[in-house]
C-alpha cells in the first residue's frame, strides 16, 4: 500500500459484524461509498423485488454476496432482502 497509496486518514472503518440497511434501495447513511459502487446495481435489484442473480448463484435467490472494489482492503458484504 505504501508503494501505490495515498495516505487516507479514514479508509475503512468496517467490522467484521457490522450491519447496514438500505431502505428503498438507497445507500446506508454510513456506508462507504466505494463499496457501495460495488453493490449498488444488486441492492437495488433486491429493493424492487429481484434476485436469483446469475441463474440461481446464491442458495437464498433473494441475497447476493459482493464485495468492496477496493483491492488495498477488500470486505465481502452478505445482502439480502429483509421484511
Amino acid at each position: 500500500m505504501k508503494k501505490y497509496e495515498n495516505p487516507i486518514e479514514h479508509a475503512c472503518t468496517l467490522k467484521e459484524g457490522d450491519v447496514f440497511i438500505s431502505m428503498d434501495g438507497q445507500r446506508p447513511e454510513t456506508m462507504c461509498e466505494s463499496a457501495w459502487g460495488s453493490m449498488e446495481s444488486f441492492v437495488k435489484e433486491l429493493a424492487n423485488g429481484g434476485g436469483n442473480f446469475y441463474d440461481g448463484w446464491m442458495k437464498n435467490p433473494n441475497s447476493a454476496m459482493i464485495s468492496c472494489n477496493d483491492g488495498f482492503r477488500p470486505v465481502s458484504f452478505y445482502i439480502e432482502t429483509i421484511e
